[in-house]
């Protein structure tokens, strides 16, 4: 077989394997003269429950949240709607989120998507490159004038998920095997994913926190993140989120001047 005609042949035995309304195509053959069309539909089930198993391995807090059954049908319907784009299975799953904010009967659990945004960005987390952390000591060597236009370089596994739900409480409580405790829905949390070791931390950041870092991170410099923050929250205190995100790692360098 030629390398186009591999390639057409590969696309056309793919493309019905996570959608069971596509029949297996006219040239699959069995060996010994075994039903093609069971076999086909076999490989097929294999390759969704492969599928819906990496989302829950992905997803354990939604998974918990939702409960097993409910959270395999959903998946299925996810797997049915958006196959894999890359033969690695922990890059599968990415609009899963976004699929559970459309998804009708996850309506009463507004908060769920975010809870899996958090998930995705704790996996993506743990799988980004190596670098130091940024230490308290390069301030050191800075002069105060100086300080308003220092800008920062993230760190690779750097996240932040903002929600109006408790998500990140949401997301603890359901990534340990705990009692869940009662929550208001009202409560907005904006969650850190940072990695400066080897284990990858979810925390809560504080009031204009999140619009502190994510300015910080687009390539603002210190002095227009920190009125970024002001603006979302009078209430924003520079001394202490400077001093958490030093010791959560979300830098690795800083540097003065206006970008290159």
């Amino acid at each position: 077989m030629k390398p186009k005609q591999h390639a057409a042949y590969a696309t056309a035995f793919a493309r019905g394997l996570t959608d069971p309304a596509i029949v297996a195509p006219a040239d699959v053959i069995a060996q010994h003269g075994k039903g093609v069309i069971n076999r086909y539909n076999v490989y097929r089930n294999n390759v969704t429950v492969s599928l819906i198993d990496a989302l829950a391995a992905i997803y354990p807090a939604v998974q918990r949240i939702t409960g097993v059954e409910f959270f395999r049908a959903m998946a299925r319907f996810h797997v049915r709607a958006t196959p894999p784009r890359s033969p690695l299975l922990f890059e599968y799953g990415r609009d899963f989120p976004s699929f559970i904010e459309s998804y009708e009967y996850a309506r009463e659990m507004p908060w769920l998507a975010d809870t899996a945004r958090i998930e995705r960005a704790w996996l993506d987390a743990y799988h980004a490159a190596d670098a130091a952390p940024l230490a308290a000591q390069a301030f050191a060597a800075i002069d105060a004038e100086s300080l308003a236009q220092l800008r920062f370089i993230a760190h690779p596994a750097t996240r932040i998920v903002r929600s109006p739900y408790p998500a990140v409480s949401i997301f603890a409580m359901n990534r340990r095997d705990e009692a869940i405790e009662p929550l208001h829905a009202s409560d907005a949390q904006d969650a850190l994913i940072t990695r400066p070791d080897q284990d990858v931390i979810v925390s809560q950041l504080p009031a204009g926190g999140a619009a502190f870092l994510l300015a910080l991170i687009s390539g603002s410099p210190l002095g227009a993140a920190v009125e970024t923050a002001f603006f979302e929250d009078e209430s924003f205190d520079i001394q202490t989120n400077l001093q958490a995100m030093i010791s959560a790692g979300v830098f690795t360098a800083i540097r003065s001047g206006a970008p290159s």
